[in-house]
This record gives structure tokens, C-alpha cells and sequence, in this order.
């Protein structure tokens, strides 16, 4: 057999399992929520054009409404000012949305501060316990925000100052766009912290990854059933002519 096939027969005999690393989207899915000089994005909407009735005896399907950036989404090098040069969604070659994944698991601090900063020092250290960042690959950073991802108010964590929300520093993001990561996945509503609209750069994960050419996953779930290194991730976004990123499916094979 070859290895494709093993894989194959892996997954259907459950050896590999296949896990859903996917927030449902629906009307209620939080949305990131920009400052209101700024513009929004909208909310997942459904409408229905026909469903087993006149309109369509045989069949159901509906329109659908949503922004590039709603839910679990990839973010595209273009999305940000630094990337604008680079590739959009559609660009991006397939080879490149599949990699090895590890985990970092920051749950206890962000449990203790929702403010809280992976700075490079921790990827040092986690590189010392677990072997170099993988070549072609993704990182995933474990903070337990997904918890809260059916609730939007929890979610958000916003005050008067906006949004409370753990994230990274600029020294950490500017040592994964120098890596050789495909890059970054996250369980919050983008791959910065809530606050980070405030840091000097603004936004620096967006500002040195997206530079950098490599991708951002954002509203990952599930994160807790893979383990630290070993699982390899598969990204799905549409390919949005000309788009800045898409909704995907976030799909982890992990050997049982």
C-alpha cells in the first residue's frame, strides 16, 4: 500500500483521527469589533431562497452574507498594508494551506491576565523543552479563549478601553515572520491582542506575519485535543479572487 493509501485507511479505521479545529458559524459567531471611525464587518446572515416549497419544491439553499473575516478565518498576506504587494487568498498554492502543527499552551496566563503577551523569550524556552519551530508549519497559540466562543460579550471582553483579549508581542511576532512557519493560529477573534490598536507598531502580528508572507488562523476550537507537536494541520479558505481572506474549514490529523 502506499503512503497515501495508509492514510486513507488510517483515517477511515481511526488510527488518525480527524479533528475539527472549525467555530460553527452562524448569525450569533462573534466579529471582531473595530473602533467606530473605522469600517465593520458584518455578521454570518442566511437567506433562504427556497426550501422544498414554491419557490423550489426539490430543494433547499440559501444566500449568504458575511464578511472575509468572520469567524474561523485565514487572514491572506494582502490584508494588511505590509503584505498589500503579496498574495491575496486565492494565490496562496494549496501546498501551502497543509503543515505540521505545535502547540504553546499559555492557558494558565491568560486565564490570570485576559492582557496577556507571548513575548519571543517564551518561544525560546518552548524550543528548548520541544525542538525547533517546524520548517512549513503552524504554530497554534493555546490560550482557552474558545471557551467563551458562544458567548460574544465574553468573547470580546471589552470595556471603555475595548477589548481585553491576550495576543503577542511585537519581539515574538517579529520572531515568527523571520521563521520558516507557513504561520499562526489563534483561538481569539484575530491573531492580535485586544489591545494591541494601542502597541508601537499597531497590530504587530499583523504588521511582521502578514509581511512576511505567511498566514493567520483565527477562532480555532479544540485546540486542548492536539498534542504539543505531531498534528498536522489542513486549512481550507474559498479562494476569493482578489480577496484578503476567507471563512475555512481548520481540519488537525492527529495519530491515536
Amino acid at each position: 500500500m502506499t503512503d497515501l493509501g495508509s492514510l486513507a485507511a488510517r483515517i477511515v479505521d481511526g488510527s488518525i483521527e480527524v479533528i475539527d479545529l472549525t467555530s460553527p458559524l452562524h448569525a450569533g459567531t462573534p466579529i471582531l469589533q473595530l473602533p467606530p471611525q473605522w469600517g465593520q464587518t458584518n455578521t454570518f446572515q442566511l437567506e433562504e431562497i427556497s426550501r422544498y416549497d414554491d419557490r423550489g419544491p426539490a430543494w433547499y439553499w440559501n444566500n449568504i452574507r458575511t464578511g472575509e473575516h468572520t469567524g474561523t478565518h485565514l487572514d491572506a498576506p494582502n490584508h494588511w498594508v505590509t503584505g498589500k504587494d503579496l498574495e491575496d487568498v486565492s494565490q496562496i498554492p494549496p501546498g501551502r494551506l497543509i503543515g505540521p502543527a505545535v502547540v504553546i499552551d499559555r492557558v494558565a496566563e491568560a486565564t490570570r491576565n485576559p492582557d496577556y503577551l507571548l513575548d519571543a523569550g517564551d518561544l525560546d524556552d518552548w524550543q528548548q523543552q520541544h525542538g525547533p519551530l517546524p520548517e512549513h508549519g503552524w504554530l497554534l497559540f493555546r490560550t482557552g479563549w474558545s471557551g467563551r466562543g458562544d458567548d460574544p460579550r465574553r468573547f470580546a471582553n471589552a470595556d471603555d478601553k475595548g477589548a481585553h483579549t491576550p495576543g503577542m508581542t511585537h519581539a515574538a511576532a517579529r520572531y515568527l515572520a523571520a521563521s520558516d512557519l507557513l504561520g499562526v493560529g489563534v483561538e481569539t477573534v484575530g491573531t492580535d491582542a485586544g489591545q494591541a490598536y494601542g502597541f508601537d507598531p499597531a497590530f504587530p502580528c499583523h504588521q511582521e506575519v502578514l509581511g512576511a508572507g505567511k498566514y493567520g488562523l483565527t477562532q480555532l476550537r479544540n485546540l486542548d485535543s492536539l498534542p504539543v507537536t505531531g498534528a498536522v494541520v489542513i486549512a481550507a479558505p474559498l479562494p476569493i479572487v482578489t480577496g484578503s481572506g476567507s471563512p475555512a474549514r481548520v481540519l488537525a490529523l492527529v495519530e491515536k
